[in-house]
């Protein structure tokens, strides 16, 4: 690879980082194609960028970005990135769930926002509720109080109605 096809690469891993709201670092060692492919899918039904890209190149973007400082020091071995810009735990619930089934595609570390987390926090990251999740929470503690509402006005309409019908009662007896 020359310089011109590297400096390529990392002016688009710059802009990926750029671009995204959250970074994840796997270990992707014994994973078969078929597999790989699989397991891109996943990630891109959910929005997620999968990348395999060199350590060196991958290094050489993030101190040009001066972003998630953390990682390099978990840039060994074969590492495949995934980045994530609508839903940043997505990546994470995917990489949980291949973890538990195949005992590989390890979590090395990551960053949400300007949060980094460490491999070992996999279970703790899938557990968090996703954007739509959290929207729909939102929604509908807002939605409570107003049913509330109508639920007390329709409980005043119900007694006013039913006090004059015992008034009514009363005067034609």
């Amino acid at each position: 690879m020359n310089k011109n096809e590297k400096a390529k690469i990392i002016s688009v891993v710059k802009e990926m980082i750029e671009d995204s709201s959250a970074v994840y670092l796997t270990d992707y060692t014994g994973i078969n194609v078929s597999d790989i492919g699989a397991i891109r899918n996943d990630f891109r039904k959910e929005g997620v960028n999968y990348k395999v890209i060199k350590n060196t190149l991958f290094k050489r973007a993030i101190d040009e970005t001066g972003k998630y400082g953390k990682l390099v020091g978990h840039l060994t071995g074969m590492t495949g990135y995934a980045f994530a810009s609508s839903n940043p735990v997505a990546p994470s619930k995917i990489i949980k769930k291949y973890f538990d089934e195949k005992q590989k595609l390890a979590l090395k570390a990551c960053y949400i926002e300007d949060q980094f987390y460490s491999g070992d926090q996999l279970n703790v990251l899938a557990s968090l509720p996703s954007k739509k999740e959290i929207l729909v929470g939102i929604l509908g503690s807002l939605n409570a109080p107003i049913s509330g509402v109508v639920g007390i006005i329709n409980a005043v309409m119900r007694d006013l109605v039913s006090v004059i019908d015992e008034i009514s009662k009363k005067q034609a007896a």
